[in-house]
């Protein structure tokens, strides 16, 4: 294994105590740009808080290795702490530990066996719509050109393929409104809804599998409310539901799906709106790169269970994977931490990947 040229343990521990909390990302994509722009080998270029270094040699391949600069909100876990082999602290897995591996990666390949674009972006783990990637789509998109990408969420070094899709949506179900103590002139929504929980919870999820990666769907319900006072017959009840859904389903048959699940349970009058939605993305393990990185590091292959910005690139036309250090269930948790053999073996896989044969 390629031992990496400085202490990842440490370089990590250096980014994760630059608070990056999302929307307040400016000081850690400043230290970035201050570090790409100290490599004479990079063309570096700033869209906001979003930073971007590429290699420029005429290679006949582009790879994009992306990470996100923001974690969720502090939660008791700054500043790092470094106990032993372990470094614990807010972003240590997810990601800060692979933004250190990207770093480190776009300071030492000066003439890497394939083009390079390193994307250091902002607003990940926030709606899908703020996301730095879309910035720099928007306004520079010839940025995020490549042949492949490889995005540096918490994998532990394994590769996570492709992911699931995710549609977000309301159902508002209507009533009659009436006095508690004469309940039955009215009809209560919140009664209604009864009947479409039990739906889901008797949904029985497709699992299908996808050049071997194992996908599980679900459908539930994350939010209700309804309610008028407390001797009111309600008129109205909402809930809010989650379809996530693999990648041999386009945006428009998960929908559809879902609509007719919800079907028999739909009046008129109710109303089903969707709130927010996100393609699904297929495995990339197709490629001939992920392909040669997969056999020559014996490395282990699953599918991607939540939604990542590998949607993004796979929409744009770019086959995308996850590999990146650190334990994807420690994510935004208290005792969040990376520890130093996931994050040497990540970068040995990467720089084996940028080391020219």
């Amino acid at each position: 294994m390629l031992a990496p040229p400085v202490d990842l343990l440490l370089a990590t521990a250096e980014l994760v105590d630059v608070p990056s909390e999302s929307f307040d990302e400016g000081r850690l994509a400043d230290r970035i740009e201050a570090m790409l722009r100290s490599c004479p080998h990079l063309v570096v270029d700033r869209v906001g808080d979003n930073v971007v270094g590429r290699t420029g040699l005429g290679r006949p391949l582009r790879v994009v290795l992306g990470g996100h600069l923001d974690t969720v909100p502090l939660n008791g876990n700054l500043p790092a702490r470094i106990d032993g082999d372990v470094l614990w602290g807010l972003g240590a897995a997810d990601m800060k530990g692979g933004l250190a591996i990207m770093s480190e990666l776009a300071r030492r390949h000066v003439e890497p066996a394939v083009d390079v674009t390193y994307v250091f972006y902002a607003r990940e783990e926030v709606a899908a719509d703020r996301s730095g990637l879309l910035e720099i789509e928007r306004e520079r998109p010839e940025l995020l050109h490549g042949d492949l990408a490889i995005l540096g969420e918490p994998t532990d070094g394994s590769v996570e393929a492709g992911c699931q899709g995710v549609i977000r949506m309301r159902v508002t179900l209507v009533g009659i409104r009436a006095h508690a103590a004469r309940a039955w002139k009215g009809r209560n929504a919140i009664h209604r809804l009864g009947g479409l929980l039990a739906v889901l919870d008797r949904y029985e999820p497709r699992r299908p599998e996808i050049l071997g990666c194992k996908f599980h769907e679900a459908l539930l319900a994350t939010h209700v409310e309804g309610g008028v006072a407390g001797n009111v017959v309600p008129d109205r009840a909402a809930v809010d539901i989650v379809h996530r859904f693999a990648p041999d389903r386009d945006l428009a048959q998960a929908e559809a799906h879902v609509r007719d699940v919800l079907a028999p349970l739909v009046e008129e009058g109710d109303t089903v709106e969707v709130l927010d939605r996100s393609p699904a993305a297929r495995p990339a393990l197709d490629h001939p790169l992920v392909a040669r990185l997969v056999d020559r590091h014996r490395l282990d292959v699953r599918a991607k269970l939540g939604w990542t910005d590998v949607a993004r690139f796979t929409a744009w036309g770019v086959p995308a994977i996850n590999l990146g250090p650190g334990d994807a269930t420690l994510a935004h948790t208290r005792d969040e931490r990376v520890e130093r053999a996931s994050l040497e073996r990540t970068y040995a896989v990467l720089a084996d990947l940028l080391d020219p044969i």
